[in-house]
């Protein structure tokens, strides 16, 4: 549609559509990247799209659900909003999962939704979905833009409440008859946030009494959650630990905001996490969390977790706060902040020689263990060999299953950012577009991709995307031919009754890749793999392997559904 607009033309120049509005707005928030897939209701973008010499390029997915999730492992190594365009009604619907996703793991994401015209919203018009309605329970927030001379400063909202306080998704829905209108450029854009003012400055009042704490205590532990990755605060947790010589462990999330080759590192705590980590937390006296929420995988039973330790939580997020476990230090404020208040403190702590004694010893004794197949790979074995030959360096993307817990057991992460998996909601099909959206982040980084068999026919068809842009990101197929966590709980706990998790039918997945035009290698055994893995991954063109991988093998250590992390299952220690 063109708009045509009487005005003089000095007054013309400064008329220009929604569309055209919207392009300009994210151009100014420093957008470089936006992950879209064009339908109707958003035709007049994308003509604007074309018609303007955009500061940004576009990336043209296979799917929604790829946008979304490129758009998340984009924001989770960089820090910056991922942004998305998708048109109405399926278009926008099949966004939900990957907008929840970001909501569960704190990820900046601004998410622009095609809409029908306003004057038919609400008659079941083609295409017509109510994205209000659908996505007011999984956003940090969202618009309906009813007037274009608001757009701008909508966007600008937008990227505001994405990307300040706790992260989280923004959806900005807007009817086409708004992208198409025409208004002048002078409207005023300021942001209008009264009621949305976060607290990142901490009580000094509170960081006291946690360095009280700290110096009473003789069996402290830190843990360390995402947010210290997404306030680039692993800096200052070093400086802490390494004042107080204090034990620390993770979230699956929070995995390489501390060093995980450090002395004083433990391993990721929770349902599969380790031996030392778990029983530290249960031991301790104190316990002291950077931005981590306390989940039900971190916590395992809750009358059981930390029992003996009093808890002080750092969180930029004042619901999390005791929402599952009683706080008795509670410190709202971005986690940098608190760090370095904490950090110009001083405390006079008790020696606790014989606690790091006791944390050091459970690490050594009661280490991660596997046992080598004969046949097959053992798929804890070729994850240390993708560590190995990386030098520990690749960003690392997964789906969600035992592929995701060995890649956070046996890939050592000693920098932030550089682990991105699915967290709260565990959605597969996650890992190929995340790394999609962590390679454009970082085009020179090595991004390896370590996807189950079942995730990954979830969204193989962002294997166009691989190829439409040459990305040099690894594909590595962990196929043991089965939905692989779901077979390991049937077969602990249900009796070996294997409903409807073995993948009976898969394809071949070497003649899949090669007819996206991507060079694919299968290995069947561990003496297949060779000097060749290294050229491998670390070559400038997108691979994809089928790692034929131990079909029965299980992810240990395990914590039973309602048993508390102490009660471990699967844990062998050195003398066995």
């Amino acid at each position: 549609m063109k708009v045509e607009v009487e005005h003089s033309e000095e007054t013309a120049e400064n008329i220009k559509t929604g569309a055209d509005l919207l392009v300009e707005a994210l151009a100014e928030q420093d957008v470089d990247t936006v992950f879209g897939y064009p339908g109707g209701a958003v035709l007049p973008i994308y003509d604007a799209l074309y018609r303007h010499e955009s500061s940004f390029k576009h990336i043209l997915c296979r799917h929604e659900q790829g946008l979304i999730h490129a758009a998340e492992g984009y924001a989770r190594v960089s820090s910056k909003p991922g942004v998305v365009i998708a048109t109405s009604g399926p278009g926008a619907t099949n966004l939900i999962t990957g907008i929840t996703d970001a909501m569960m793991d704190s990820l900046p994401i601004v998410a622009f939704t095609g809409q029908v015209s306003s004057k038919v919203i609400g008659t079941d018009a083609f295409q017509e979905a109510d994205v209000i309605g659908l996505t007011t329970p999984v956003t940090k927030h969202n618009y309906q833009v009813t007037d274009v001379k608001d757009l701008k400063r909508i966007v600008k909202e937008a990227f505001h409440i994405a990307s300040t306080g706790r992260p989280g998704p923004v959806v900005v829905d807007i009817p086409k008859n708004i992208s198409e209108a025409a208004a002048e450029t002078a409207e005023n854009d300021e942001i209008r946030l009264p009621g949305y003012q976060p607290t990142t400055k901490p009580n000094p009042l509170q960081i006291n009494r946690l360095l009280e704490a700290l110096e009473k205590s003789e069996r402290p532990v830190v843990l360390t959650g995402a947010g210290i990755q997404f306030a680039n605060a692993s800096e200052e947790l070093r400086t802490f630990v390494g004042r107080y010589n204090l034990p620390v462990v993770s979230t699956l999330l929070g995995l390489g905001a501390f060093n995980a080759d450090d002395k004083n590192f433990l391993g990721m705590a929770g349902m599969h996490g380790t031996y030392a980590a778990n029983m530290a937390v249960h031991d301790a006296d104190l316990l002291i969390n950077f931005g981590a929420r306390f989940d039900d995988r971190l916590t395992g039973k809750i009358s059981d977790f930390a029992p003996h330790a009093k808890i002080a939580h750092i969180d930029i997020d004042p619901a999390e706060i005791g929402k599952n476990i009683p706080t008795q230090i509670p410190v709202v404020a971005d986690v940098k902040e608190a760090l370095e208040l904490i950090n110009q403190g001083h405390c006079d702590m008790k020696a606790i020689d014989s606690w790091i004694h006791k944390t050091q010893q459970d690490k050594e004794e009661n280490p991660l263990w596997y046992d080598r197949t004969k046949e097959l790979i053992s798929p804890q074995w070729f994850i240390e060999q993708v560590y190995k030959v990386t030098e520990g360096n690749a960003i690392v993307t997964t789906d969600v299953g035992q592929h995701q817990m060995w890649s956070a057991q046996f890939y050592k992460f000693n920098q932030p950012n550089h682990f991105v998996t699915s967290g709260g909601l565990g959605t597969m099909g996650f890992g190929l577009p995340a790394a999609i959206g962590a390679q454009l982040a970082f085009p020179n980084k090595n991004v390896v991709a370590i996807v189950g068999d079942g995730g990954f026919q979830m969204t193989m068809q962002e294997l166009a995307t691989l190829k439409q842009y040459n990305l040099p990101v690894k594909v590595i197929v962990v196929n043991n031919e089965a939905l692989g966590m779901v077979r390991q709980w049937q077969e602990k706990f249900y009796d070996e009754r294997y409903s409807e998790s073995l993948m009976q039918t898969n394809p071949d997945f070497v003649k899949l890749g090669e007819s996206f035009g991507i060079k694919s290698v299968r290995y069947t055994s561990e003496d297949e793999i060779d000097d060749e893995l290294k050229d491998i991954l670390t070559s400038d063109e997108p691979v994809l392997i089928d790692a034929r991988v131990e079909k029965l093998d299980l992810v240990y250590p395990m914590v039973p559904a309602g048993k508390g992390n102490h009660e471990m299952i699967g844990v062998r220690p050195c003398s066995e």
